[in-house]
């Protein structure tokens, strides 16, 4: 991750020269301006982390450069204004404005350190939620016991140890967007912003000046790439960008550089690229619709968010905890689902995968009523849904290797029998034909336990 740049705005030589020595010596990246007109250019060229800002200066004031920065429809950076003559109209003033704090000279290095400790904490908190949804109690990880999540989460606790750029595959709906946030706050650019691209919702119109900013005059509005300088950057379903507009992209991301719109001097930026598709990119490429090196660029580390399908073991777990969720989130009465209803959404398809699951969760605690959701009222919410290929009614695989495949199959095997036999291990044993000591043995190499087996 990068050093915060921190922009050092004052009149004053010997304070100019002192604060930015000692915010190096914090490890900083630090730039100083005498004046407003300075500080304009200085904002231009590299977009600030934070600004220490005197009120008093030859060409303009503080508090008007203040208003000026305040008035963008941005997110802007933490503004600290330091003054030796201020008054308490001149505090309030620059508080209104948006002015993280008012600090008097001369200046305590200890408490100015602090101040800025602080609000580079809050401005990196205010730029992560920018557009996010409230949510009461959100999903930090991929929930689920099941083999496949837990060599999800594996591979991306191991991936977020390094720098290297991701691209998570995966169908619609399977928490590919979760995934990439569990990266980041992992991650050595925890610290820094966490920005989503949502390809799809940019007007291609604006798609350039929302990606790469824009200057005009002394004025400047910072792209999305700008915005997660030192953290990282999402591109959400990359597939559907313009490929023009991948070019572009992937000629800013092979240089870590750009050119704003408007602008003449390059910008230099540090991020760390996590992209997502549903979409088979390999076949992409082939019909001309990606541009092979936006997708090497991106294929660093593949990693794959399995399907509902595939790891229906975990949906017990996936209804208990959404219940609880909107229970808490909308104020509704708590339900509870019945064992026949858990089995029947075990064995359903899921082509939205854990969207759909919330979806009917959400639906059955707003519109039923009691405290047992029950399987009729899973089937009326499920009617209309499509079938489960037969092929996938018990969560098998075909594109995995025998072996796994074998032993998928057996697990799946096995848990039917179990339900059916409602955890009888030696009537399970004489359905399958095999000795009970064998079938223990198998069922503690593949991870059942008889109880929860015959739920």
């Amino acid at each position: 991750m990068s050093a915060a740049h921190i922009l050092v705005v004052d009149d004053e030589p010997d304070i100019r020269d002192l604060v930015k020595e000692i915010l190096e010596d914090e490890q900083y990246v630090v730039t100083v301006a005498a004046n407003g007109a300075e500080a304009r250019q200085a904002r231009m060229e590299r977009r600030p982390d934070l600004i220490l800002l005197d009120v008093w200066m030859p060409d303009v004031d503080g508090i008007t450069l203040l208003k000026e920065w305040h008035d963008s429809d941005e997110p802007t950076p933490p503004v600290v204004v330091m003054s030796g003559h201020g008054t308490v109209e001149t505090a309030v003033e620059a508080t209104r404005l948006g002015a993280y704090d008012f600090l008097e000279k001369p200046l305590s290095m200890a408490k100015l350190l602090l101040t800025i400790s602080h609000a580079l904490d809050d401005y990196s908190l205010r730029r992560e939620n920018l557009g996010l949804r409230r949510q009461v109690r959100p999903l930090g990880r991929p929930l689920g016991k099941s083999q496949q999540m837990k060599t999800l989460r594996d591979q991306a606790e191991k991936v977020a140890q390094t720098d290297a750029w991701i691209l998570l595959l995966g169908e619609p709906g399977v928490g590919k967007r979760l995934v990439a946030h569990l990266i980041h706050h992992m991650s050595n650019r925890k610290q820094g912003s966490f920005v989503e691209v949502g390809v799809a919702t940019i007007v291609p119109a604006n798609a350039v000046l929302e990606l790469f900013g824009e200057e005009s005059g002394d004025k400047v509005r910072y792209g999305l790439l700008e915005q997660a300088n030192g953290g990282t950057l999402f591109l959400n379903e990359v597939a559907d960008m313009d490929m023009d507009l991948q070019g572009r992209l992937a000629s800013a991301l092979q240089g870590q550089s750009f050119v704003r719109v408007g602008g003449s001097k390059a910008v230099e930026i540090d991020v760390r690229v996590i992209a997502s598709s549903h979409k088979n990119l390999h076949e992409e490429m082939r019909l001309g619709h990606f541009r092979e090196e936006l997708f090497y660029q991106l294929n660093v580390v593949p990693i794959t968010v399995p399907a509902l399908r595939q790891h229906r073991d975990d949906i017990t777990e996936l209804l208990t905890y959404y219940v609880d969720y909107f229970v808490d989130s909308d104020s509704l009465s708590y339900r509870a689902f019945s064992v026949a209803a858990q089995n029947r959404l075990r064995n359903y398809g899921w082509p939205g995968n854990v969207r759909e699951l919330k979806s009917i969760v959400h639906r059955l605690l707003i519109l039923g009523s009691g405290e047992t959701i029950d399987v009729d009222e899973v089937d009326a919410v499920l009617g209309t849904q499509p079938v489960m290929p037969a092929s996938e009614k018990m969560g098998f695989d075909f594109d995995l290797p025998l072996r796994q495949a074998r032993e998928q199959f057996e697990k799946a095997y096995i848990e039917h029998q179990l339900r059916v036999a409602d955890g009888n291990v030696s009537q399970v044993a004489k359905a399958a034909g095999i000795e009970r000591t064998h079938l223990y043995r198998k069922m503690k190499a593949l991870q059942i336990n008889p109880k929860e087996g015959g739920q």
